[in-house]
Formats: structure tokens, C-alpha cells, sequence
């Protein structure tokens, strides 16, 4: 009988006081973890508001709002009654990103850049609120809803060749 699983060792943390004190940081202060993603976040928006998106800015957009719902679920302080407005805003980028797989352009109706608008900015504000520590438990359960084929995917694996995009 052959051993299903194959050793992987985990990585040694030499500075333990650091770590910590990394995870308790809120993102929106971190140069990288917290200014970068909103700039690219926004930048991805800006794209596609401008008909000018592509998928990469299509898959910046699914990762923000899924965040953002995740958010929520990690602490309810984080903005547990905005969602409606999440889901809203997870549809929205759903319906355009496989009315843009069909027609080749990536454009929000009104209605649509109204409900992704409005998340984005809830998002930015999560971000400088949330610490590092919980944005990565976020990022775990968006990987753990993908993983589990909870989530939608926007373009079927055997019909188009694409990277899964889910929301």
C-alpha cells in the first residue's frame, strides 16, 4: 500500500515576537498588504469603468468582493450589515464578467457599477480597519470556498481556456 500524502516540511519562524506583532497591524497602514492592493483594486475598477478591462482586472475585482464578504465573516464589525450590498456587488461582477467572456468586453451596466462601487469603497474601508492576522483568515476562507466548489465560476473549464474565476 502506498502513502498518500508526501512530507512537507513548514517553514521556521526565527523572530516569534515579530510575527505576532505583524499580525496585529492593520492592513491599510502596510505599504504593500494594504496602499498597494487598493491602488490595484481601484485600478482594476478604473479599467473596466473606462472599457478598457481585461480579465486580470475582471479577477482583481472577484477577489475584492469576495474579501470584502469574507471580511464579514471573520468579524462583524467589519461590515456584517452591508451584506446585501456585498452579494449585490458579487452579482454584478458575476453577470458582467460572463457577459464579458461571451462578448469580448468587459463593461458594468449602471446598476452594476452603482452596487461594485459602493463595495469598493466599503473594501477600502476594511482594509484599514482589519489586521493583518484577519485578512489572512479571510484569504483562507475565500481559498476554502473555491476550494470546496462553493463558489461560481464564471466561465466553465471546458468550454473556454481560462483561469477559474469564481465569486
Amino acid at each position: 500500500m502506498k502513502k498518500k500524502s508526501k512530507y512537507k516540511p513548514r517553514g521556521v519562524r526565527y523572530d516569534n515576537m515579530s510575527w505576532v506583532i505583524a499580525g496585529m497591524k492593520k492592513v491599510g497602514a502596510l505599504p504593500t498588504a494594504g496602499v498597494a492592493l487598493k491602488l490595484k483594486n481601484h485600478e482594476a475598477l478604473d479599467s473596466i469603468l473606462r472599457g478598457q478591462g481585461t480579465r486580470e482586472h475582471v479577477d482583481m475585482l472577484i477577489s475584492a468582493v469576495n474579501m470584502s464578504e469574507a471580511l464579514i465573516r471573520v468579524r462583524d464589525d467589519l461590515g456584517r450589515d452591508w451584506a446585501d450590498e456585498i452579494r449585490a456587488a458579487q452579482d454584478a461582477v458575476y453577470t458582467m464578467g460572463r457577459r464579458g467572456f461571451e462578448k469580448g468586453s468587459f463593461v458594468f451596466t449602471g446598476p452594476e457599477m452603482t452596487a461594485v462601487k459602493l463595495v469598493m469603497d466599503l473594501h477600502d474601508t476594511q482594509l484599514d480597519h482589519c489586521s493583518v492576522k484577519e485578512m489572512e483568515q479571510a484569504l483562507f476562507i475565500v481559498e476554502e470556498e473555491i476550494r470546496l466548489r462553493k463558489a461560481r465560476s464564471i466561465v466553465n473549464s471546458r468550454t473556454a481556456q481560462s483561469l477559474p474565476h469564481a465569486v
